[in-house]
């Protein structure tokens, strides 16, 4: 898995930087660093740098900023303390003697080529790819109050920017080091999901002598058919099948579902799974990038890498911002020489302000931090996002479309109701699991299960007879005991009790499988079975109902079926004996009604409706992630998830929005500050304030996004 998750291609977006590298280090188990600070910090070979860079720093590490901003403000103090302008400024008398004037000058350049190289080096990756944006227009500003003052400190008349120029780069690194910090928490899933794989396993076997072996072996050295012992509280490390012992296995993080799995014997567990008092021995089926959970963190990789129509508008402001900018500090720069062409050291602060102020790094970061930490709040919930415009419009949804069998129901036959001749109805069905205990129908199947639920005690029949397709016989305590289908009266000539015959014809009318249990000649009673309905699914329909969303259901069972399922579970509409070929059909007249619809299926035969609604969600998928005819995967079998994906995509839609106002507004105020459109009444913004305003701006984005954890789904 590590390998193949490494190597993942990715859009590779400077938006998108910050967690796709961070995905791929958990993937890899790859926390070893980076060798230096710069190399780490704007290392894309082999990037396709096909979006817009807007976020910049993208991919940085938090502590590459923080190693930097501690350097820099000691070079900074320094730099302050003998800077001849800030201490005018200010009315002091700093230490002056013959050539502290060049002091500033030596901590100012060694500022500018330390602090500022990540900007300079940021700047020169979006020339080369032809995508300018807040690194260039950093840049700008840097270089400009660099090459000023270094002008003045060899003899143009004027004052240096020294002073401005150490806090500037200063609060930029500031900045950046709080921003990326939050950023970094955007692919806490990808994390976490990535520490449920163990480095290593223990293999067992047997040598040539028969005795039995054991070594730990790394995980990448496994191989399909070996078998590995799993113990009480250790991670699975591969998709596999249990030969030997039983365990309660957690799979919360790779489904969300809370409630351990109790798996034996026959069947499979996944990678990542956690075992609980129980020792596995598994035989492994899949290995690397083909087990479950590569393929969610492929999803999950994916998800956050690819744009919604939202973002992608953001994008195309933000990029068209960095030209606003460009033409609003050319503007300022001939308008201020025009009004006061005899202090070019005002002039120039002007433009190195509008250039530092007018970064689109705000309005580039306010949709794909939320959109990527929407994508990890979605993966620890178990909800899995293929298509991120299918995650953008969940939110407009009006009608869910659910699939009743394998969705709304669990798809297997259950015990309805039992009732027997002589009111005893545990000794009915106790009765007649003895006699289908040794069978496989999923008839027999399900009557044997209701008795161990409900602890019944079960006696040991004789002389199992299957009747061909009309039930099955035994004997059970010196009685022939039959379990059969209704026709097993009329071949017999036998009739049931007045209270037997009601309740099998009211089971009938709501579609439920009646079948006879005779004891002897005489009719003992009959069980009622149905496919069972997932008891999540009332509270499902409920919530759903409570979003404002209609809730209907289609089946290809008589409509006597679907309108019993669906009295139970207060659903509004039902499209009955729908044959799977017409399921998109349903979708597509829900359509033409102004509906927007969400089908929900398990991705078997649901395919063209999934295709065909406005989101397609695949349920039940466990870790089967590979359902392409689905936006989004819900890797648990529960109903619930419909309603979270709802709630996601709203509560994202809106912190989309607050951003988009936060980032766009501050840029209408500050940009004709910062040119200097109040200086008149005595407001002038300098360059370090204008980084101030700018970091400020962008920490506001990047934390009000993280307030999307606090969504409650």
């Amino acid at each position: 898995m590590n390998e193949t998750t490494r190597n993942q291609t990715h859009e590779s977006s400077h938006d998108h930087a910050a967690v796709d590298q961070g995905a791929h280090e958990h993937a890899g188990h790859d926390h070893s660093g980076h060798a230096t600070d710069e190399h780490a910090a704007h290392d894309h070979s082999g990037h396709d740098h096909s979006a817009h860079d807007h976020s910049g720093h993208a991919g940085h590490d938090p502590a590459i900023f923080r190693r930097k901003f501690w350097l820099t403000l000691a070079l900074t103090i320094p730099t302050l303390v003998f800077s001849h302008g800030l201490q005018d400024i200010l009315g002091l008398g700093g230490p002056r003697f013959p050539g502290s004037q060049f002091i500033p000058a030596v901590f100012g350049i060694a500022i500018f080529f330390y602090g500022g190289l990540v900007f300079l080096r940021g700047a020169v990756d979006e020339l080369r790819s032809r995508q300018p944006g807040m690194m260039t227009l950093i840049s700008l500003a840097i270089v400009v109050a660099f090459g000023y003052s270094l002008a003045v400190t060899f003899g143009l008349p004027g004052m240096d920017f020294w002073w401005e120029l150490a806090t500037l780069i200063l609060i930029m690194l500031l900045g950046h080091w709080i921003e990326m910090s939050a950023v970094m928490g955007a692919h806490d899933a990808l994390g976490e999901l990535a520490k449920l794989l163990p480095d290593e396993a223990e293999r067992v076997g047997t040598d040539a002598a028969g005795a039995s072996t054991a070594e730990l072996v790394p995980v990448s050295a496994l191989a399909v058919g070996d078998l590995v012992r799993v113990r009480p509280g250790a991670a699975v490390p591969v998709d596999g099948e249990i030969v030997d012992g039983r365990s309660d296995l957690d799979e919360s993080l790779l489904t969300g579902e809370s409630k351990p799995v109790t798996r034996g014997a026959g069947e499979q567990v996944v990678a990542g799974s956690i075992s609980g008092s129980g020792s596995l021995v598994v035989r492994v089926t899949k290995t690397g990038g083909d087990t479950a959970l590569a393929g969610i963190m492929r999803l999950v990789s994916d998800a956050q890498a690819s744009k919604s129509g939202t973002q992608i508008l953001a994008d195309r402001a933000a990029a068209l911002l960095f030209y606003v900018a460009l033409a609003a500090a050319s503007l300022t720069l001939v308008v201020w020489v025009i009004l006061r062409p005899g202090d070019p050291s005002f002039v120039l602060e002007r433009v190195v302000t509008v250039l530092v102020i007018a970064c689109p790094h705000a309005l580039g970061l306010a949709i794909p931090l939320v959109a990527q930490i929407s994508t990890a709040i979605g993966a620890k919930n178990g909800l899995l996002i293929r298509d991120r415009h299918a995650m953008e419009d969940a939110r407009l949804i009006d009608v869910v479309l659910f699939d009743k069998t394998g969705t709304l129901t669990e798809g297997r036959q259950g015990v309805a109701a039992v009732t027997a001749t002589d009111g005893d109805a545990d000794a009915l069905l106790a009765l007649a699991a003895s006699v289908e205990e040794p069978a496989e129908h999923p008839i027999a199947r399900a009557i044997v299960a209701e008795a161990a639920d409900r602890g019944l005690s079960v006696a040991a029949a004789a002389d199992f007879e299957a009747l061909g397709g009309r039930g099955a016989m035994a004997r059970v305590g010196g009685a022939v005991v039959t379990v059969g289908a209704p026709r097993l009266l009329a071949e017999r000539s036998l009739a049931p009790s007045a209270d037997v015959s009601r309740a099998a014809a009211a089971a009938e009318a709501e579609g439920q499988t009646v079948v006879y249990v005779l004891s002897g000649d005489q009719v003992a009673g009959m069980i009622a079975l149905a496919d069972v309905v997932r008891p999540e699914s009332e509270e499902a329909v409920r919530v759903l109902h409570s979003r404002g969303v209609r809730v209907a259901m289609l089946t290809g069972d008589s409509r006597a079926v679907g309108e019993a399922v669906a009295a139970k579970l207060g659903i509004d509409e039902v499209f009955a004996e729908v044959l799977p070929g017409d399921k998109a059909g349903t979708v597509s007249h829900l359509q033409q009604g102004g509906a927007r619809v969400a089908m929900v299926g398990d991705g078997v035969n649901d395919a063209p409706a999934l295709a065909q609604a406005d989101v397609g969600i695949a349920i039940g998928a466990g870790t089967d992630v590979a359902i392409e005819s689905a936006g989004i995967v819900l890797a648990s079998s529960d109903p619930r998830g419909v309603a979270k994906v709802i709630t996601l995509s709203r509560a994202t839609y809106r912190k989309m929005l607050q951003n988009l106002a936060w980032a766009a507004g501050y840029n209408v105020i500050a940009l004709p500050l910062a040119a200097g459109v109040a200086t008149g009444i005595g407001i002038v913004v300098s360059p370090a304030f204008g980084a101030v305003l700018m970091s400020v701006s962008t920490i506001v984005v990047a934390l009000n996004a993280q307030l999307l954890r606090r969504v409650r789904l």
